[in-house]
């Protein structure tokens, strides 16, 4: 017992300075990109689509004012230079939505007209387009905090729910086989693009295209651990070792998908477009209410398998002590194996309503959400399955309710912090015991 503690207490540790690593790495990268970028220009080196204009008030350029672009699964947004300036590079040609955020706008400033704060572009032969805003002076109607509040936590919990359904697999594959799978994000990348692939591809309905695609995530997953991570356990591999074969393997997959299907993104059905509801201050989709449901109604599923079911008590006694567990007449590897198929499920279903609250589906969407799916877990408790949970709910609340107080742009940076400030009170994470990781 005293060598599976300390083998526990090694494989926790790998895990937290790999997660420290990555997020060194994010953060130097971030560093080493933003200035290419001019403050009024954003995107003009990588596109060569791009959207430009000025905003004036009664011809005098308004410097910091923040101009934001959405549209075919691409977002982005720039504040106006001293000249009043701004520009932003888009991947292709198409349609897309360009708001001036009031907020950003000098005291006593309106736009003139109402509903000229928004307007949509559409590309046709140029490969430029402009976008200008003249502004009024008047009185300007303001959301109080306590609205912003409410509605950006109803997203946040959205998020969270979504955030948990990726990291909960994760976690159950760390818990049964010590392995931090790097290529887990790909598995959200693979189910979205199977939605994709019969659903507007082979024109499946949308109904039946997400089933299958779900389904087929799952094998996928079983697939995984047959054909490379049993092989790998059975020649006594070390986790190190097995790690980085998973970072291997995420890159070989997400430049395969890139392959595939191209570097733009695409669209699943229904993805844009959806009638907006309003109650009260908070603001949603038909789509934001099927996908919580579909969240929550997983997440029981999950947490009745692990507590009411053989397979499931068994899942949590591998994930405590696996020798103890196949001495005591429990077959690890079939464990192991359901394990894995639950994993891709779970995954699957989260990268469709990933694709779904981006929107848009490409071949790196998986792994723009992998630091925060292992924030999640971290935050839980390593090997967890409640405690992902319980991390999912508080990174998905604080990335939206951050943005209260700091830049979206920064939003995940605050996500981040609030792990390592509850690390630095309990570095075992909400639910994580030392004992214990199941």
């Amino acid at each position: 017992m005293a060598y599976h503690r300390r083998a526990l207490r090694l494989r926790k540790n790998i895990f937290v300075a790999l997660f420290g690593l990555i997020f060194a790495a994010f953060m130097l990268s971030s560093l080493a990109v933003a200035p290419a970028a001019h403050a009024d220009e954003v995107g003009t080196d990588e596109y060569d689509y791009a959207i430009s204009g000025f905003v004036k008030f009664q011809d005098e350029p308004l410097d910091g004012v923040l101009i934001k672009v959405e549209g075919n699964g691409y977002n982005a947004e720039v504040k106006t230079g001293a000249d009043g300036k701004w520009k932003i590079g888009v991947p292709e040609a198409g349609t897309y939505t360009v708001t001036l955020v009031e907020d950003t706008l000098p005291e006593g400033v309106i736009v003139a007209e109402e509903g000229k704060d928004v307007a949509e572009v559409t590309f046709g032969q140029s490969k430029t387009k402009a976008m200008n805003f003249f502004l009024g002076q008047g009185e300007r109607v303001t959301v109080s905090f306590f609205d912003q509040f409410l509605d950006r936590a109803f997203n946040g919990l959205s998020f969270g729910l979504l955030l948990a359904l990726a990291s909960i697999g994760l976690s159950l594959v760390f818990g049964t086989t010590g392995l931090v799978n790097f290529a887990h994000a790909e598995m959200l990348t693979f189910g979205a693009f199977m939605t994709f692939t019969f659903g507007p591809v082979l024109g499946f309905p949308i109904w039946l295209a997400i089933p299958i695609a779900v389904l087929l995530t799952g094998l996928f997953g079983f697939l995984n651990d047959y054909a490379l991570w049993r092989p790998l356990r059975k020649r006594r591999v070390g986790i190190v070792q097995m790690m980085i074969v998973s970072i291997g393997l995420s890159i070989t997959l997400r430049y395969l998908y890139q392959y595939i299907y191209g570097g733009q993104t695409e669209q699943l059905p229904g993805a844009t477009g959806a009638e907006v509801i309003t109650v009260g201050p908070i603001s949603f989709t038909i789509v934001d209410v099927w996908s919580m449901s579909i969240s929550i109604v997983l997440l029981f599923a999950v947490a009745f398998f692990l507590t009411r079911t053989r397979i499931g008590k068994a899942t949590r006694a591998v994930s405590d002590n696996s020798a103890l567990a196949a001495v005591s007449g429990i077959n690890v590897e079939r464990v192991t194996s359901i394990v894995w198929i639950i994993s891709g499920l779970l995954a699957g279903t989260g990268g469709i309503l990933w694709a779904y609250f981006r929107p848009g589906v490409n071949w790196d969407m998986g792994f723009q959400l992998l630091l925060l799916i292992f924030a999640a877990v971290i935050l839980g408790g390593i090997g967890t399955a409640f405690g992902a949970l319980v991390g999912s709910l508080i990174v998905g609340m604080f990335v939206e309710l951050s943005t209260l107080w700091l830049p979206s742009d920064m939003k995940y940076v605050g996500a981040l912090g609030i792990l390592i400030l509850v690390l630095l009170v309990r570095p075992q994470g909400i639910l994580g015991r030392k004992e214990r990781v199941g």
